[in-house]
Order: C-alpha cells, then sequence, then structure tokens
C-alpha cells in the first residue's frame, strides 16, 4: 500500500474514474477480518464453530485475521459469539491506496440523511497518515455536502461501545472503515458487527443475584461453550438444541442459551444456587421478553454425580433429556491469593475425583450425549497445574477427547483449550467429550 503523502482536492472525472473502477463485492463467498479477543486461540475456534464453511486466509498478527465463509453475518448473529470484538465485511477487491478512502467512505454513506459519523481502524499504517485521513475524509463529505464527524483519532480507533452508542453499525447514517495494509495490499472492509459492552454488562451486573464466592463465569465464556457444544454435537438437529446446565450456580450458561432461545435443564448441588439461578432466569425472561411458553427452561437441586431423571420435570418438552451437556464443573475453593503447591495439589486431588465421579455418572444415564466443560488450572510461581488422573480414566468411562475446531489447541500435551483472564490464580480448561 502507498502510504505517500496525498492531496485534498480531487476532481470530479477523478473521483468518477476511481468510484466507476472499484468493484464492489457481489459474489457469493465473503471476505472478512476478525479483530479477535484476548485469547485468540479460543476466539478463532469459536469462529470455526459457528462459521460451517469458514476458509482461513491469513493471520494478519496475533489479533487480526482474514477469512472468507457465505454467510452474510451481521449484528444479530454476531451478539450470539464470545471471542470476536469487531467484525469487518470487504468492501472492495480492487489495489487501493490511501488516496482513494475519502471517496469509498462518502460511497458508503451515500444513501443516509443529515449529519454523519465515521470512524478508521487501522492496522500497519502510519500515525501521521490516519490523521491526514481523518481531516481529509471529512474535508471530502464537505465538499458533498455533507456535514460530519468522527470517533477515534490517529492513536487509538473508537471503543466498540462507542460504535454502538454512536449507531454505526448497521446505519445509513455511519459507518467505520477498517484499513489492514499488508505487504503494501491494502485490505478495506466496513465494521458489520462489534462487542457490546453494554449488553454484556447488564446480564452480568444487573442480574438480581451474583455469586462472588465461587468465582464468576463471564458471559462470553459461557457463550464460547455452548457454541462448541453445537458445533461438537454435528449441528444435526432440526431445531434448537436442549442444553443441560448440571453444574449451573447462579445461571450464567442457562442464560446464555436462553437468549439464543435454546431449551435448558439446569441443576446444582446447592439450593442456594438454585434460588439465585431460578431468580436470575426469571429476571432474564422479563428483560429480553422470552416466554417460558417458547423455550422451556427447568431448574432443580441435584448432585451431578447421581443419576439423572428428568421424566418428573414439569415441561413435557424438557422429559427426554438433553442434546448436549455444557457446564462449568467446580474450580475448587476460591482463592485471594496463588495457592502453595501443597494446597493446590490437594485441590486437585479433589477435583479429580468429583470430575471422575459425575463424567461416569453422566455416561450411564446419557450415553450418546457430547459435552463442553471446564476443568480448573492453578497457576503456581513456577508452572500452571493441570487435572492429570481424569485424563486415565476417561476412556474406561466411555468418552472420547475431542480437539478443538481449527487447530487451535494449546500446546500442554491435551487437545483443549485454556482460558485464562490476566492475573487469575485458578483458570480454565475447555475439554470436549464425545461418547
Amino acid at each position: 500500500m502507498n502510504q505517500r503523502s496525498y492531496g485534498n482536492n480531487i476532481g470530479l472525472i477523478q473521483e468518477l474514474s476511481i468510484l466507476n473502477d472499484i468493484q464492489y463485492h457481489h459474489e457469493r463467498m465473503f471476505s472478512y477480518a476478525a479483530f479477535l479477543g484476548h485469547q485468540p486461540h479460543i476466539s478463532i475456534a469459536e469462529l470455526h464453530a459457528v462459521v460451517p464453511d469458514l476458509h482461513m486466509q491469513r493471520h494478519l498478527d496475533s489479533h487480526w485475521i482474514i477469512f472468507e465463509s457465505a454467510m452474510d453475518i451481521e449484528q444479530e448473529v454476531f451478539r450470539f459469539w464470545g471471542g470476536t470484538i469487531i467484525l469487518a465485511k470487504q468492501i472492495t477487491t480492487d489495489d487501493i491506496v490511501l488516496e482513494d478512502i475519502p471517496l469509498l467512505l462518502a460511497n458508503e454513506l451515500r444513501s443516509g440523511k443529515g449529519k454523519v459519523i465515521f470512524g478508521l481502524r487501522t492496522e500497519n499504517i502510519a500515525r501521521k497518515n490516519i490523521k491526514k485521513l481523518y481531516r481529509d475524509c471529512k474535508e471530502h463529505l464537505r465538499s458533498k455536502g455533507r456535514s460530519s464527524r468522527y470517533v477515534g483519532n490517529e492513536r487509538a480507533p473508537a471503543a466498540p461501545v462507542l460504535l454502538h452508542d454512536q449507531e454505526m453499525i448497521g446505519n445509513k447514517s455511519g459507518c467505520e472503515l477498517v484499513l489492514l495494509n499488508e505487504e503494501n495490499h491494502l485490505w478495506i472492509g466496513r465494521t458489520v458487527a462489534a462487542h457490546d459492552p453494554d449488553d454484556y454488562g447488564y446480564r452480568d451486573m444487573e442480574k438480581p443475584v451474583r455469586d462472588t464466592r465461587t468465582g464468576l463465569m463471564p458471559p462470553k465464556l459461557a457463550q464460547i461453550m455452548l457454541n462448541l457444544g453445537w458445533w461438537l454435537c454435528g449441528r444435526t438437529k432440526s431445531g434448537p438444541p436442549t442444553i443441560l446446565d448440571p453444574f449451573c450456580g447462579t445461571g450464567v450458561i442457562p442464560m446464555e442459551a436462553l437468549l439464543r432461545s435454546w431449551p435448558v435443564i439446569a441443576s446444582d448441588l446447592s439450593l442456594r444456587a438454585v434460588n439465585g439461578c431460578t431468580k436470575n432466569m426469571d429476571w432474564f425472561r422479563k428483560e429480553e421478553g422470552i416466554p417460558k411458553k417458547d423455550v422451556p427452561s427447568a431448574v432443580f437441586k441435584h448432585d451431578a454425580r447421581k443419576p439423572f431423571d428428568f421424566s418428573k420435570i414439569r415441561d413435557t418438552d424438557l422429559r427426554d433429556g438433553p442434546d448436549i451437556i455444557v457446564t462449568e464443573t467446580s474450580l475448587g475453593p476460591p482463592l485471594e491469593m496463588r495457592a502453595a503447591q501443597r494446597d493446590a495439589l490437594k485441590h486437585r486431588t479433589e477435583n479429580e475425583k468429583l470430575q471422575k465421579e459425575w463424567l461416569k455418572n453422566a455416561m450411564e444415564c446419557l450415553p450418546d450425549v457430547p459435552l463442553v466443560c471446564t476443568f480448573p488450572v492453578w497457576y503456581l510461581r513456577t508452572e500452571p497445574l493441570f487435572l492429570e488422573q481424569i485424563w486415565k480414566h476417561l476412556d474406561n468411562i466411555g468418552y472420547k477427547v475431542i480437539a478443538p475446531p481449527g487447530g487451535q489447541e494449546n500446546l500442554h500435551g491435551r487437545p483443549t483449550l485454556l482460558y485464562r483472564r490476566p492475573n487469575q490464580f485458578v483458570g480454565r480448561e475447555i475439554v470436549m467429550l464425545r461418547p
């Protein structure tokens, strides 16, 4: 890509020539650029799970990838993806230079009325050129009779929440262009979907019951696990799958299942958790307008190590049991500081016993149901401490470990995904099992 300086004045003849030469993307396959979350290996695995025909083209760095798909992806679908921050769709395949960007922007905003808001999200473009580009885009829009303002600047693009607040996604009066400079070629797209912190925040922070003592599962992680579960069962069911979460806690996974209109069965050994889950799900139904007659659910007290019996569930649609198990099992006692090795080894022994007992029970009661679950990982001063014995029992129990889609398994000796937020003392190992 040419990052040379360029003039602000583009004549009408030159403008018409450039716009006529640009071929907008109307083929069956779309090219997308995805800005991944802080754990890109999990984001890529999820993308492979939710985009069945995903064809990976290239990685720009650890966080930007470009892929192709026939899916026409918009915010309504993206809302259910937990691992991607920004998604842009390519708007032209032609050889474009920076001086063409103001014309492209005006063309994207051509059908809107009134004042427009625009932004630029860039990679491998010099700050001085970004700064100039913002000015020139504004000047060109003014020359076309369009009042405008921009969000973001040469130091940083607009935060995703601002894209939503300013209605820049799926709106004719707002637009963010994504410009990715890769080996003298400029990939140009328009942001079609973005992570919405307010959407996640209200589900996470405003629900009536939050139990900080047992650890809080991020809604984004619940979404990722549900998507991996749907991939794991082959997406074969004609209708929505029924989810079982036998360690439901206060209901993060059940709520995310309801959000996508998936029936859900939730249980927990703790009556406190069951009551909290019930209260949260009732609140969530009202917030999202999800009647129980349309999306059935059941919550009850149950020890996951004991036989499952769904025949007494009030809603008859749930009595056949689940299609997928998606659950966060126990992460052990909450830690306020890094565990000493002796304590971590004790926690591991206790957790190994729990995992073996509940998985054995799940296989005996639900022998055809695949599952996605988490195992705890303790981060000691020297190295992480993983569960070990359970891996020796899985074959005997009857489960086959399934590697995550897209070849994104961690390099720690097992085909799993490792999830850990900064400074966490206990991480999560995401495990996929199929009978």
